[in-house]
């Protein structure tokens, strides 16, 4: 992880709320928030991994760590009531938390998966958006990042439900941003394949064969995630909204694709 004391204070005094954030890339952007200067507070499903990441993040004096589901509407209400409440403000939002339960053929999926990834990786994205509104940026501002991925931007994947679900995001990104203007920003940053517990199937296999597609010869790494992020949720980046960078190791270059 990212030392604590080593980056420019950009975030001091400022407060953020990462969903999925108790390991991988939402721990990684925890952590680089908070060596700028943020309070942290991150959501995830087990209690452990949360308690966990709040140590690594400094404490509970610098991070609180939330448990629930990222789609349970009760969760979202409670973790934007209790950000408010211990740190005092709630002034940057990342939406990571996402799911990837299927592999295969679009006409085979199941439909009831494909409402499950639809509702975590975009309805509850857009819900957070909404609670975190109304709850302090429609009167104080602040920035949002939205995690899509190059899925988005491919169909040549077998991450068809996955896919739909982050152009979908994509779409919200750059509506949101329209309409929340000048005192939101909104942003996304579009992955390729990371190296993380979330991405494994992607690359344990034969991890040399995966990176050999990509014009950078490696998989992404957490840190590199993050530092994008910080940028883009930070003052260097106060007239940059509504956009989506990938961050891909030129994969969408080499494809042929576009973001």
């Amino acid at each position: 992880m990212t030392e604590l004391t080593t980056l420019p204070q950009d975030f001091t005094g400022k407060t953020a709320l990462i969903t999925g954030g108790s390991r991988g890339i939402g721990l990684q952007i925890a952590s680089e928030l908070a060596a700028r200067g943020a309070h942290v507070v991150i959501t995830g499903r087990k209690k452990e991994g949360l308690d966990s990441a709040v140590a690594m993040l400094g404490g509970p004096d610098n991070a609180l760590g939330l448990q629930g589901a990222a789609d349970d509407e009760v969760h979202q209400r409670d973790a934007i009531e209790r950000t408010v409440n211990t740190f005092g403000s709630l002034d940057v939002l990342v939406n990571n938390a996402g799911i990837n339960p299927y592999f295969g053929p679009f006409l085979d999926a199941d439909l009831n998966v494909f409402r499950k990834t639809i509702e975590v990786n975009l309805i509850a994205s857009f819900a957070w958006v909404q609670a975190a509104y109304r709850a302090w940026m429609q009167d104080h501002g602040g920035s949002i990042l939205n995690v899509a991925s190059v899925a988005a931007f491919r169909t040549g994947t077998p991450l068809n439900l996955y896919g739909v679900s982050k152009a979908g995001l994509v779409y919200m990104t750059q509506r949101l941003a329209v309409e929340l203007g000048p005192g939101i920003r909104v942003n996304g940053i579009a992955p390729a394949v990371v190296k993380t517990r979330f991405a494994r199937a992607m690359y344990e296999s034969d991890e040399a064969a995966a990176a050999a597609r990509y014009p950078m010869q490696r998989l992404g790494l957490p840190e590199d995630i993050a530092k994008l992020s910080a940028f883009l949720l930070g003052p260097d980046a106060s007239w940059i909204t509504g956009v989506i960078v990938p961050i891909d190791g030129g994969a969408l270059a080499a494809s042929g694709g576009g973001g």
